[in-house]
């Protein structure tokens, strides 16, 4: 096992301090958290954490109060509802489409990211430095890394030519990643191929990657793919793919790879924005942050399965290797 901090500091990054106090004594706090997932995950139990160091404790000074939509988009706005009807101070959220339903049902409540992708694109806030309306918060700058994955697939695969993309039709961060994967490739001289699909549709994606020899495929982070992530590592690796994906719950489900931003350290910094607007600071007034902590995770089993060597070069910077 191997484990280390792998610390990059990006350009548009805004250093902010920590709030040192908790709200106003004797005030319980009521924040909904809206998830798209069917549970905790690593950016929840980061904003949990965050919240206890900004000196809130439920039951106390806090309260609480999940729904969860277990990868069904059709309950998003049903769960939306149910949270504002609850009258909570504030919502955070990982999730596009959680935010968006949100502000279709109302504009007024705070709303605070947690991990989102591609925030402006997706018209969740006007920009980073200022956001406008009621929401911000941390994005999470995954499809931007495009090009760190694909060095990455370079040096893990030595003839590595042609790359596939798995991604979810008629999202709009898919737009992002596919041209962002695009420049990255053109700088790196590689052919790379679009399968834009559903999830039923992951299959016969994959069956179709596999017969246009592609050399690895870059799966797109998403809420429709994430239930799905064991059957794409398991066909992929029946037709003998590596891929690559921005989580380590991929890894962990048998995928070859992951790079992307720490989920838990957003959650953490989510909850300070939550503070501030608990104490009276307006979301306009925050600027939306993009991540500061990246994380590398590999699977040596799957490489060894598929006659890959690791280099030492991803070794040494790896956060954790699965064996």
């Amino acid at each position: 096992m191997r484990r280390r901090e792998f610390i990059t500091l990006l350009g548009a990054a805004v250093a902010l301090p920590l709030a040192a106090r908790a709200q106003q004594p004797g005030k319980l706090a009521r924040v909904g958290f809206l998830s798209g997932g069917a549970g905790p995950n690593p950016n929840i139990y980061g904003f949990q954490q965050g919240m206890r160091q900004l000196g809130y404790v439920e039951g106390q000074n806090l309260v609480l109060i999940y729904r969860w939509a277990a990868a069904q988009r059709a309950r998003v706005v049903d769960l939306a509802r149910e949270l504002l009807e609850l009258n909570v101070d504030v919502i955070a959220s990982h999730t596009t489409e959680a935010i968006a339903a949100i502000r279709s049902l109302n504009t007024a409540i705070p709303v605070v990211m947690t991990a989102i992708s591609d925030p402006i694109g997706n018209g969740l806030v006007a920009s980073f430095a200022r956001p406008g309306g009621n929401t911000t918060g941390v994005s999470l700058f995954s499809n931007e890394l495009a090009g760190k994955r694909l060095e990455m697939l370079n040096q893990l695969i030595p003839q590595l030519r042609r790359v596939a993309i798995l991604a979810e039709r008629d999202r709009p961060p898919t737009a992002t990643l596919i041209s962002e994967t695009q420049a990255a490739a053109h700088v790196l001289h590689l052919a790379l191929q679009t399968f834009e699909v559903r999830p039923e549709e992951i299959a016969e994606a994959l069956r179709s990657i596999d017969k246009e020899r592609a050399d690895a495929v870059i799966v797109q982070q998403n809420l429709s793919f994430t239930p799905h992530l064991r059957q794409i590592a398991d066909l992929a690796m029946s037709y003998r793919l590596p891929t690559v994906h921005p989580t380590r719950e991929f890894v962990e489900a048998g995928g070859l790879l992951a790079y992307g931003p720490s989920l838990f350290s957003l959650g953490e910094r989510a909850a300070w924005y939550i503070d501030r607007i608990l104490n009276g600071t307006k979301p306009a007034d925050l600027p939306v942050e993009q991540p500061t902590k990246f994380e590398l995770f590999l699977n040596l089993k799957t490489a060894n399965a598929l006659g890959l060597a690791i280099p030492q070069s991803l070794l040494a910077i790896a956060d954790e290797v699965i064996e």
